[in-house]
């Protein structure tokens, strides 16, 4: 159980007290947004299950922008820092924030570390948030966007277990798609169902950070979101035929 969301044991968590707890939670995260804004940082909160890929994503990112955007990012982890070491092999200015029992991340976590970090210096500064589906979807860091990395090897029926997370999301980066024809009945099509029944735009890209595919969109994405231009049209990026 997470000591400080109380997810799992709802009567040691009144639904008042967790009100509070948010509330709190937003103050500090109204904060750090206007850091970012100030520092004319684009802050991106990325989220996914443990073994999504979100690590590869980002070292696969630094590769594909070739410098032309500088990142910059924190790491939830309970116990390690095996991700944040990725990160800064990666080229990626990165602190780990170890969480010890907390299932995500919240505002006061990220405030307190971004004070010992030079994150001012970077175009697009990821918070790579603890791997989880669940209690991450309600709490707000102060980024611009919220972006759930979803991996094929998870299951089409994701989107609809765990909605609020999806609903909530500005995209979905659908991973690991090289694997596809090594997954018996998977496809593509089952998962942009998914998306369409609990999100109200469905936005995603399809891409595979091992073998770069869907990299050059997602790049684009992002230099698009760093010059404020993004669409928010409904975004659908197929795999090559």
């Amino acid at each position: 159980m997470c000591e400080s969301c109380g997810c799992g044991d709802p009567a040691l968590m009144p639904v008042d007290v967790h009100e509070r707890l948010l509330a709190g939670n937003d103050h500090v995260a109204a904060h750090n947004r206007a850091h970012f804004q100030a520092a004319g940082v684009l802050a991106l909160n990325l989220m996914g299950s443990p073994g999504a890929g979100k690590t590869a994503l980002l070292e696969a990112t630094a590769r594909e922008l070739g410098g032309r955007l500088r990142l910059g990012a924190v790491s939830g982890d309970l116990a390690t820092d095996r991700d944040g070491e990725r990160l800064r092999a990666a080229g990626i200015p990165s602190r780990t924030i170890q969480t010890n029992s907390s299932c995500h991340l919240d505002a006061t976590l990220v405030h307190d570390t971004l004070h010992g970090m030079d994150w001012q210096r970077s175009d697009v500064f990821f918070l790579e948030n603890v791997g989880n589906l669940v209690c991450p979807a309600i709490y707000d860091l102060g980024q611009a966007a919220n972006i759930v990395v979803l991996s094929v090897t998870e299951g089409e029926d994701k989107p609809l277990k765990y909605p609020v997370m999806f609903k909530n999301c500005d995209l979905v980066l659908l991973t690991k798609v090289d694997l596809l024809p090594h997954l018996p009945g998977v496809t593509l099509d089952a998962f942009v169902d998914a998306f369409g029944r609990v999100m109200p735009e469905p936005r995603w890209l399809a891409l595979s950070a091992l073998t770069g595919v869907g990299m050059p969109e997602w790049v684009q994405w992002l230099l698009a979101m760093r010059a404020g231009q993004a669409s928010k049209k409904p975004l659908r990026i197929r795999l090559p035929s």
